[in-house]
């Protein structure tokens, strides 16, 4: 999950899992697996910085646990 900021300001936690698209229309428009449309105000390039960290910290997470058996 990640925090981004809607574009009247109040901050949001989205599943990264479920992104399916991301816009810029200028303003950033994701749009969910399931249909849902979110405007943030995070550029898309910021959007995909703050998903590749989320997936690079779960992927550390599971390596350890492994590593652990």
């Amino acid at each position: 999950m990640i925090e981004l900021t809607r574009l009247q300001g109040q901050k949001i936690v989205i599943n990264v899992e479920l992104i399916e698209f991301i816009e810029e229309t200028p303003d950033t428009l994701i749009t969910t697996t399931t249909g849902k449309k979110l405007m943030v105000k995070e550029s898309v390039r910021e959007v995909i910085r703050k998903a590749v960290m989320y997936r690079r910290r779960c992927l550390q997470r599971a390596r350890r646990m492994y590593d652990k058996l």
